[in-house]
């Protein structure tokens, strides 16, 4: 996983480098992509179904100020979710990826398991099985 700097709407900052010892699902998102806002309730779901045995962690790369994260974040009111920013982007340059959404499954040792770009239904009987498949070699 890189060691990548977030910060949330509270100030805080977490080194992705740093979150190791639980599997953790990455998703880029941003306020201005449809599909992004779309996945953000089923990943908000997504975290509450497998609270303790999976970190998810969603990145906003949106960029000029938090204006529209904190925004989209008080409408929304997600129960799982950290309002983790990206504002320089680093993550989708360190993923070698700019499309959004992009997701990352990465195990308790911080080594991707697998990658999804584009819209998911992370709801899905499919998305769980996978998931569950990944954690059962935790």
């Amino acid at each position: 996983m890189p060691a990548s700097n977030l910060r949330d709407l509270d100030g805080r900052e977490l080194n992705l480098g740093a979150v190791q010892g639980t599997p953790v699902l990455l998703n880029l998102w941003a306020t201005w992509c449809a599909p992004c806002v779309k996945e953000m309730p089923l990943l908000d779901d997504l975290a509450g179904d497998y609270e303790g045995r999976m970190r998810v962690i969603t990145a906003s790369q949106d960029m000029g100020g938090e204006d529209k994260v904190a925004e989209f974040f008080a409408q929304n009111q997600f129960e799982y979710l950290g309002s983790w920013m990206d504002p320089d982007a680093e993550l989708s340059f360190a993923l070698g990826d700019t499309a959004l959404p992009t997701t990352v499954l990465y195990n308790a040792l911080g080594q991707e398991v697998w990658r999804v770009r584009g819209d998911y239904d992370w709801s899905s009987e499919e998305a769980r099985t996978a998931i569950d498949e990944a954690l059962r070699f935790e």
